[in-house]
């Protein structure tokens, strides 16, 4: 694992050895003297984690830290405070500062590398989001990082595996009132129970008589419903050994007992925040490739998605040698609907349509707008007679049921025309499937609109 670590620390033998150690790992180190040059390079170069020291003149690091976190542009990049300060209201003080971590001087190795580590690989996964999200939209990714979400200040719900009664009780007593807490005594229940609950954190004691909680660890790893679902575990003294197996195999944070409830709690926190900004840019993602596949007026998908969805179908049909047919429809005459009823009317009227049409396919079948006042049905193991029938039985509805446009409630008479094709045996392509398609839809329209013609070859 490499990254680029940025020590801050205004005295240069605490930077020089944090940088030591960062270098027998195969980090790349930079270094900055006070807060500003710290703030200058996360804007301008690719830090991966911040080694922030709290002490330093002009500027502290809590008030870098508050900066960082304050721009759009830095605060996706973790900082861990470094302070020889070991009050809990210096530890708040850096939390609420937006601080990710923080550990105290002397520092510990093992927990240096271990947290260092850890973010790292927190650090790739919000990159690759930030990146499929500034890919798919055309506006500025920090305009979309930067709107606060409601759900920042909501209760966290949070799942506790722990066999221990006087153990979960105590946990339970300090997050009462700052978590929606829920208790598992059993592993293999509390590993169903993490699966089917939309938890936010889960935290797993080591302290199982007879069960291996990184067992537990892996299992959550492996399933797709909780592998990014952060998982807190919660160690005795002396199982350095067990903890960095646990980092290893995708844990995020642990805690030595005795615990304490600051601690604890801080480091939920920081779980529960990083989680959010990810499935906020996980769900921008989604949004945004469903924005690029569907219509925007009618809800169906549209043609991109047609284009790249219909060549596997038919390949699908073709391999297994299973029937496979299309449709194309289109609004007669509706040039005169929107100069009768503008533009209005006609949206009314198209998505009118597209709703009569959902109805009458399957959810197998595939219903695009093709542009315009014309669409396309694709109808998975559906051979050409059965596909005349649905279709006649969509022209059928259509001529019959007027629609209503306009807030007024005034109907009006539409009609479609549709032309059917299937896939032929042998070189048959979705070009000349669709070629057919079409030129049966002119007959239909040259034959006096509102009728269906199925075309076999």
């Amino acid at each position: 694992m490499t990254a680029r670590i940025l020590v801050v620390d205004d005295i240069p033998a605490n930077v020089r050895l944090l940088e030591v150690r960062l270098l027998a790992e195969y980090f790349e180190v930079l270094t900055a003297s006070n807060g500003l040059d710290a703030i200058e390079t996360c804007e301008n170069g690719k830090v991966d984690v911040v080694l922030l020291d709290v002490m330093m003149p002009d500027i502290d690091g809590f008030e870098v830290c508050k900066r960082l976190k304050s721009d759009p542009a830095t605060s996706h990049i973790p900082v861990v405070m470094i302070t020889a300060l070991d009050q809990v209201s210096d530890r708040v003080r850096g939390l609420e500062a937006g601080a990710d971590d923080f550990l105290t001087k002397p520092v510990n190795d093992l927990q240096l590398m271990t947290r260092v580590k850890s973010l790292v690989r927190l650090k790739s996964l919000t990159d690759e989001l930030r990146l499929r999200a500034s890919t798919t939209r055309n506006i500025g990714i920090e305009a979309l990082l930067s709107r606060s979400f409601t759900s920042e200040d909501a209760t966290p719900k949070v799942l506790l595996i722990d066999e221990r009664k006087s153990s979960f009780e105590r946990i339970q007593k300090m997050l009462r009132g700052s978590a929606e807490l829920d208790i598992a005594t059993d592993p293999h229940a509390g590993f169903f129970q993490a699966a089917e609950a939309p938890y936010e954190c889960v935290l797993i004691s080591t302290g199982f008589a007879d069960f291996d909680p990184l067992r537990l660890c892996s299992q959550l790893r492996s399933l797709d419903r909780t592998r990014f679902l952060p998982i807190i575990l919660l160690a005795e003294e002396g199982e350095e050994g067990r903890i960095i197996r646990g980092l290893e195999l995708g844990i995020n944070d642990y805690l030595m007992r005795p615990i304490d409830q600051q601690e604890l709690m801080a480091r939920l926190r920081t779980q529960v925040r990083r989680k959010r900004y990810n499935d906020q840019l996980r769900a921008s993602v989604t949004q945004t490739i469903e924005m690029a596949v569907t219509d925007g007026l009618t809800g169906l998908h549209n043609r991109r998605y047609l284009d790249s969805h219909l060549q596997t179908l038919f390949d699908r049909a073709v391999a297994r040698r299973r029937p496979l047919s299309v449709m194309i429809t289109d609004l007669d005459r509706f040039k005169t609907v929107n100069d009768a009823h503008g533009h209005d009317g006609g949206d009314d009227v198209l998505r009118e349509f597209a709703r009569r049409l959902r109805k009458n396919v399957r959810g197998i079948d595939l219903a695009c707008r093709f542009g315009g006042e014309e669409f396309v049905v694709v109808m998975p193991d559906t051979d050409g007679a059965v596909a005349e029938k649905v279709a006649e039985r969509i022209r059928a509805e259509i001529a019959q049921l007027p629609f209503t446009i306009g807030q007024e409630g005034k109907t009006i008479e539409v009609t479609v025309s549709v032309g059917v094709s299937s896939v032929l045996n042998g070189a048959d392509t979705v070009a000349a499937l669709m070629k057919r398609a079409d030129v049966a839809l002119y007959e239909a329209k040259s034959g006096g609109r509102n009728r269906v013609v199925a075309k076999a070859a």
